[in-house]
């Protein structure tokens, strides 16, 4: 835990949805252990699927959370969602709300003498961005338009309930000033560095991918780009289209399936390169296994260009096409990697940096 100062604080938080312990509720689980008396305000609750930081934490509910099975289908409620957060009622005590959002957390109403700050994980991506990737069925995708579009307003309407925006990247950080017209500051998430380090065991011979098996990921792009090259490549993760996936992948392509964080960790440490082939809006994955001491192979947008430096701890690749990936991974091939300077690369985004950067933030 860093030393950043919270003294004096009187702080709740707000959460999209606690279904999981992914990259944003590792953000929210930091907050939390700052705030150790904090309300957290989310639109369902799964007791069993987070952890026991955010378990010792009153949680404030919406109606969702009485919806049978809602913890398999809440997706699918996303029109609702917008009513849904006006169960959300912050004591007026508080003197700042943290929003932790990707959705509509940050549309959470506070008394007027509360602050609430947003850090922004991206605007709402349903509503913004890939649309053909979330939505690939032109027809479903032309009927869901204007409820696309009433979202859109909702979501740019209550941005001015957010005092100050926080944003992951300086690619989010575009997209809050072209989406809502707001300014942000900008604090990167933390990466583990001490849990993500190097290791003792000698690299091996294959590449690491692990991700949600989702589209807009472009997991197929590395898929075809393997088969067709014929180097091994291990996956990790699990989605709805891994089955799809396994099916075109060739057989010097290996699925995981889903590991815990040691596993994790062993392939970071001994794989050749950690392979990013997706658009993301910042991109945890990238700066873990950089922490091992392992380069990064990406598509060359997105948050991932602000955390790896080309050519030092890791290469772009452009286009997105399986045959500009099987390119540049000739190129890194030959390159004589510093894994050091790779590690030290990773330590600017570690949990103390994160910590400093919302305290700097939050203090009055």
């Amino acid at each position: 835990m860093s030393d950043a100062d919270f003294s004096g604080i009187q702080a709740g938080l707000c959460h999209d949805w606690l279904t999981g312990m992914r990259g944003g509720e590792r953000v929210l689980e930091l907050l939390a252990d700052a705030f150790p008396d904090a309300p957290i305000y989310t639109l369902i609750y799964n007791q069993d699927a987070v952890s026991d930081k955010i378990n010792t934490h009153p949680i404030h509910t919406s109606p969702l959370q009485k919806v049978p099975g809602i913890f398999d289908s809440y997706r699918n409620f996303l029109p609702l969602m917008p009513l849904m957060t006006k169960a959300w009622k912050p004591s007026a005590d508080l003197d700042v709300v943290v929003s932790t959002s990707h959705c509509v957390a940050k549309s959470i109403r506070t008394s007027p003498g509360t602050r609430q700050v947003c850090y922004c994980f991206t605007p709402m991506r349903y509503a913004w961005l890939f649309h053909e990737d979330y939505f690939p069925n032109p027809l479903k995708r032309a009927f869901l338009k204007p409820l696309l579009g009433a979202l859109r307003i909702w979501d740019k309407k209550t941005a001015v309930r957010v005092d100050r925006f926080v944003a992951i990247s300086e690619h989010v950080r575009t997209r809050i000033k072209e989406f809502y017209g707001r300014d942000a500051d900008v604090v990167y998430p933390p990466a583990d560095t001490t849990f993500f380090s190097p290791g003792d065991a000698p690299r091996q011979d294959y590449d690491f991918l692990i991700s949600a098996m989702v589209p807009y990921k472009k997991v197929d792009l590395a898929i075809r780009a393997y088969t067709e090259s014929g180097t091994p490549l291990k996956v990790m993760g699990s989605g709805s289209g891994l089955e799809e996936l396994k099916k075109m992948a060739g057989p010097n392509i290996e699925f995981l399936g889903r590991q815990p964080d040691e596993e994790l960790r062993k392939h970071y440490q001994q794989c050749r390169f950690l392979i990013f082939p997706g658009e993301e809006d910042y991109g945890i994955v990238p700066v873990e296994a950089m922490a091992c001491g392992t380069p990064v192979i990406a598509y060359g947008r997105g948050g991932v260009t602000e955390t790896v430096v080309s050519g030092e701890t890791g290469c772009f690749f452009h286009p997105q096409t399986p045959d500009a990936l099987n390119k540049t991974l000739s190129e890194a091939a030959a390159i004589n990697w510093d894994r050091a300077k790779i590690r030290a690369r990773a330590e600017k985004f570690d949990v103390d940096h994160f910590m400093q950067g919302m305290a700097k933030i939050l203090k009055p």
